[in-house]
């Protein structure tokens, strides 16, 4: 096996340092003025919360999905791949273990249409538009929030209208009441897979108008567990290798006050791993020896101006991220197999706000955004991809009726070095959505939207050496989406709260990229040839219970049904359901709460699928289930707590492989000690 070291040496001098003086640059110098804006703390009770954050989900025209505080602690999830597991309509492709690549795939329209935000801007993968979901830890997370379609609120970039739904990834924001400058969270988990996982939060006071904060984790395992392989003629137990990570994660934030109630924040954001590559379980084949190296590094700064008729939103980012594959056993005149990639991005966004009256909103986004690729692959074309995004949109909102419009423009123009350039695109991509309050019942809201949206051919799909197609068209989609939303509030009765979210859809997937044989298996491509029709309904409900003046009760239940089959004229799969896409899926999470104690118990299950196009026998999946358990103890001594976690994943020890011949791990556990001052 072949290991190196973390490549520390000269990163402070090309990254942290350079970020800090980025951070220290991006503080305006207006920040010495009183104010009391950023120290207001939220007083609310925590039922309170909760009946705000229904209201955000009642209210949007576009189904809203939402963890956030108690709720993440709560749950069995070490990142946020393992958080998104609970929403209705998701399927996550996990490849096993903690450093194996995790994805989310939305109402079956493919991991590439989904656009993931972290404090409200993009993250990018211009290579292979994948986000890998695996890598961003839940200790610095607030909150997720997962919309299909979009947003529901037409002041947003013009990127948050340019995808097919949009997972927001929301970090924790400095809070402090009268009198703290200063709150520290030390946490340490290990369990399992020789996991070891320190992490600090610091959040500091600087002054009435300017906070920071500042977040690190480093985690370590060496990744083996056990697996059951069998092929029919034999059974047997082995131990899965390969598998180990090294990471650290390093973010520093200033969130800062003008005069005028506009906020600002600058945020870095570094990251390194080393991990193995496990591979799959074919041909008796049990060991590997790829390895993969990460360096991916991100500095952006917001401002925001919500006063008055006319408001102003702005964003800038730059991203710097550094990939490199080994392969040991791939034998070549030269040695082994040793591939690198790094990625650039430039992207800057504005969007501008104008009240017309009290119930006709106007909102005008810009965004540009600029994205190189290099690698040392042979006869590699070197892509500059500049992408052009404007959107105009508006929004009338009455007490019982909301609709929104918008209008996106894109224009994508690739430059290569050498070979060809995929042609310049230009697209118009409407969207209408519309929430209905009938009847004057304040609980009851119906609600519905259409949207047509397209993803381009990412740099791998057009330009990978002896892969890629230039000639590649975009994928586009059409969503129509059609729900209802209850809510009630229940005051001194066992039942406090219930809410319900049911919505029935209609995606249609149209010149789907797909990767496809050539003139031998060794030589693939990457056409335009499938065509796509989803049918599905998300059922979501959500009840609070207070038992008696000590215990409280949660309970979550989704259930997700698709129909996504291949509708492609004269294919031999025409009808079939496309892979891994189960007809019938769901979660069930309860959550108890006595003195200092709280309990959570969670259910997963996913119906049966096919791995390939060909829905038989030869490629059938069968369903599987998972239950996980928590069990905390926190202990208040003034205003500092301590937290003691024990999870056990996997309980009954069920067999539950996501990705065929990528075993998943059987039952494990996890510690946690954290401690808050």
């Amino acid at each position: 096996m072949i290991r190196r070291k973390f490549a520390f040496n000269g990163i402070f001098n090309y990254y942290i340092f350079p970020a800090a003086v980025w951070l220290g640059v991006a503080m305006p110098f207006s920040i010495s003025a009183q104010t009391d804006s950023l120290t207001k703390a939220q007083e609310l009770k925590e039922v309170e919360i909760r009946i705000i954050k229904l209201s955000r989900r009642q209210l949007s025209a576009t189904p809203l999905q939402i963890l956030s505080g108690k709720e993440l602690e709560r749950v069995n999830s070490l990142s946020v791949a393992d958080a998104i597991r609970f929403f209705s309509g998701v399927q996550l492709k996990d490849y096993g273990g903690i450093g194996g690549l995790k994805t989310i795939n939305v109402r079956s329209m493919g991991t590439n249409h989904t656009a993931v935000f972290y404090d409200g801007v993009q993250l990018g993968n211009a290579q292979n538009g994948q986000v890998d979901l695996g890598k961003f830890s839940l200790d610095n997370i607030e909150e997720i929030e997962l919309y299909n379609g979009q947003k529901s609120q037409i002041f947003q970039s013009a990127k948050g209208f340019a995808s097919g739904s949009s997972l927001y990834l929301n970090a924790k924001q400095p809070s402090f009441e009268k009198g703290e400058h200063n709150h520290i969270r030390v946490a340490f988990k290990t369990g399992s897979f020789g996991l070891l996982n320190p992490s600090v939060l610091w959040q500091r006071k600087i002054n009435n108008r300017l906070n920071a904060s500042f977040s690190t984790e480093y985690k370590n395992s060496h990744g083996r567990y056990k697996f059951r392989d069998t092929n029919g003629i034999y059974d047997t137990t082995v131990v899965r290798t390969n598998a180990d990570i090294e990471s650290i994660r390093l973010e520093g934030a200033l969130h800062g006050v003008f005069a005028d109630s506009s906020v600002w924040t600058a945020k870095v954001y570094y990251y390194n791993d080393e991990q193995g590559l496990p591979g799959a379980i074919v041909s008796n084949r049990y060991s590997f020896s790829q390895r993969l190296w990460n360096r991916n590094l991100f500095l952006q700064s917001t401002y925001k101006k919500e006063k008055g008729r006319y408001n102003i939103m702005a964003a800038v980012k730059y991203a710097d991220d550094y990939s490199e594959y080994l392969d040991p056993d791939f034998i070549k005149t030269t040695g082994a197999l040793r591939n690198v990639f790094k990625q650039r991005e430039l992207y800057v966004t504005l969007s501008n706000k104008y009240t017309i009256n009290g119930f006709w909103d106007m909102v005008f986004s810009t965004d540009y955004q600029r994205n190189t690729l290099d690698a040392n692959l042979d006869r590699f074309s070197y892509p500059t991809r500049n992408t052009f995004f404007g959107v105009l949109a508006t929004q009338f909102h009455f007490e019982r009726l909301d609709i929104q419009a918008n209008l996106l423009g894109t224009y994508v123009n690739d430059q290569v070095k050498q070979n060809y350039a995929a042609r310049n695109k230009r697209e118009l991509t409407p969207t209408i959505m519309v929430s209905w309050q009938p009847f004057a019942l304040k609980e009851l809201r119906l609600r519905a939207f259409y949207k047509d949206i397209f993803r381009m051919p990412t740099f791998n799909d057009l330009y990978y050496t002896g892969i890629g197609n230039t000639i590649l068209r975009p994928e586009y989609t059409n969503q129509y989406d059609f729900g209802i939303t209850y809510i009630k509030v229940f005051e001194e009765q066992l039942l406090r709260q219930i809410s319900v979210q049911a919505d029935g859809y209609f995606n249609k997937v149209k010149d789907k990229i797909v990767a496809v044989p050539g003139a031998n298996l060794f030589r693939w491509s990457m056409q335009n040839i499938g065509l796509v029709e989803i049918k599905g309904l998300d059922i979501n409900v959500q009840t609070v219970w207070q038992l008696s003046d000590a215990v409280g009760l949660t309970t979550g239940i989704n259930y997700t049904y698709q129909q996504a089959l291949n509708v492609t004229n004269e294919n031999l799969n025409y009808r079939n359901q496309i892979p891994y896409i189960p007809v019938h899926s769901g979660s069930f999470m309860t959550g108890a709460s006595w003195r200092d104690f709280t309990m959570n118990y969670s259910f997963i299950y996913a119906g049966e699928r096919y791995d390939q196009s060909a829905n038989n026998v030869y490629n059938h999946l069968q369903p599987w289930y998972t239950h996980d358990i928590a069990l905390h103890y926190t202990q208040k001594i003034n205003r500092n707590s301590f937290r003691l976690s024990a999870e056990i994943n996997n309980l009954f020890n069920q067999y539950n492989d996501i990705i065929r011949n990528f075993p998943m791990p059987e039952r494990s556990y996890r510690f946690t000690l954290s401690y808050t001052l």
